[in-house]
């Protein structure tokens, strides 16, 4: 709800004001590259949590601003503000993967919106599509389920098979994973971030080791 939205009777212009005020509270903006500022419609899903842009920015510091030629998958995607983000600067083959009807036909507007020919949008179940992609083909996945989600274990195992043998790993998470449980994955800890109720993860494959 808008409050105290104050304007003379009959101002267009304060109409307006008042639906940019509400518009922006249910909108991310993509922070970088071509799209740079464009918004993002955030839905009513239970659970849809957008990746912060304090992360995202971090994120993407991390992983170096030029993607062209990366191939990316966004299982999870909610809003789709991490895969968009990634083919905004330049990642040739985003998938985003999401299995709420009206989050995917929101993702299929946005992608129309923007003229994202390199984005495809794909309504299914997060850790069966990564399971499907082909062997070391992915260089960047991004994985966000909902926190209360028991299936993280199982997706990242799913990630870590189509993972290219020097691509990364952005995981979310309620609480930091353990070195243990990352290592027990064949993966090591990049970078680490707590942002709020985010702990944000960049993991790698581990090298394998030398005959």
């Amino acid at each position: 709800m808008v409050k105290n939205v104050r304007r003379p009777a009959g101002d267009p212009a304060g109409a307006d004001s008042a639906k940019t005020v509400l518009r922006d509270a249910h909108a991310v903006r993509i922070i970088g590259g071509m799209w740079k500022r464009s918004k993002l419609p955030v839905g009513n899903s239970p659970g849809l949590r957008p990746t912060p842009d304090r992360v995202r920015e971090t994120l993407f510091n991390w992983l170096g601003q030029d993607l062209r030629g990366w191939r990316c998958i966004d299982v999870f995607a909610g809003t789709g503000a991490l895969g968009f983000e990634a083919a905004s600067r330049g990642a040739s083959e985003v998938l985003l993967v999401e299995q709420d009807r009206a989050l995917v036909e929101q993702l299929q507007a946005q992608r129309l919106r923007l003229e994202a020919g390199a984005v495809t949008v794909l309504r299914g179940d997060a850790v069966l599509v990564l399971r499907q992609q082909a062997v070391a083909s992915v260089d960047l996945v991004f994985l966000d389920p909902p926190f209360d989600s028991l299936l993280y274990d199982a997706a990242v195992q799913a990630a870590v098979a189509a993972m290219a043998p020097d691509g990364y790993l952005y995981l979310e998470a309620a609480r930091p994973w353990s070195a243990q449980r990352v290592a027990g994955h064949g993966l090591v800890l990049q970078r680490q971030l707590k942002a709020g109720a985010v702990v944000a993860h960049l993991l790698k494959k581990q090298s394998a080791p030398h005959a």
